[in-house]
């Protein structure tokens, strides 16, 4: 049987912690009188942090200062993390686990590669961390999606051929980054956002066992 790299995104793709970066984001805007809607959190998928904010502030049109930035950071992060407190195995997104357990009967290589810094304790959390052979995230690279690092990294962790990866994806700049390494990119989401992608499902409830299995080859 043929080895793959599954190399998958955490946030929303394996967990909605999606909603909790937007609370925690639509936290600070308030604080600042910005209008921060569901609409302008999709301009906050797959980018950092760092970035994130200055996004939120573009659409303020509010200057600040460094210190007030980092301030912000760090507020923004603590109240993520408290959100996360509460996580279970509820929060894993339909149908993940059982791709999952069918990579691991199957002995595929699996990896997380997310521009988080909270990966692990996620999935900790979770119950799903056993799954996973490698774990690439954002205290591992310094470029941020679409630049591929994140996906190469975890590919040779795994000691796999960039060719020979799958990546799942919910972010345009996710798709762009498995593209540019060479890599199946495979979108969850909306097929308007996410057109680049080889292949493109609403969620994994719509993954087949057959479609994994044609992966695998």
């Amino acid at each position: 049987m043929n080895k793959k790299a599954f190399i998958f995104d955490l946030d929303g793709v394996i967990v909605d912690t999606a909603k909790y970066h937007f609370l925690a984001w639509q936290k600070i805007a308030q604080a600042l009188n910005i209008n921060f809607t569901h609409e302008d959190n999709e301009l906050l998928k797959g980018v950092s942090r760092v970035r994130s904010l200055d996004i939120i502030l573009g659409l303020g049109n509010v200057e600040a200062s460094q210190e007030d930035k980092d301030k912000w950071l760090i507020q923004k992060n603590e109240d993520y993390l408290s959100y996360l407190v509460d996580m279970d195995e509820s929060e894993i997104l339909p149908g993940v686990a059982k791709i999952l357990k069918l990579l691991k009967d199957k002995n595929q290589g699996i990896a997380l590669g997310s521009a988080s810094k909270n990966a692990r304790p996620i999935l900790e959390k979770t119950g799903i961390l056993s799954y996973f052979d490698v774990i690439v995230d954002g205290n591992d690279v310094t470029n941020a999606k679409p630049d591929p690092e994140v996906f190469l990294k975890a590919a040779q962790l795994l000691n796999i051929d960039p060719k020979d990866s799958i990546v799942f994806e919910d972010s345009v700049a996710g798709i762009q980054a498995a593209n540019i390494a060479e890599m199946v990119s495979v979108g969850i989401g909306e097929e308007t956002i996410l057109h680049e992608a080889d292949y493109i499902f609403k969620d994994f409830t719509q993954i087949e066992t057959s479609f994994i299995e044609e992966l695998i080859g």
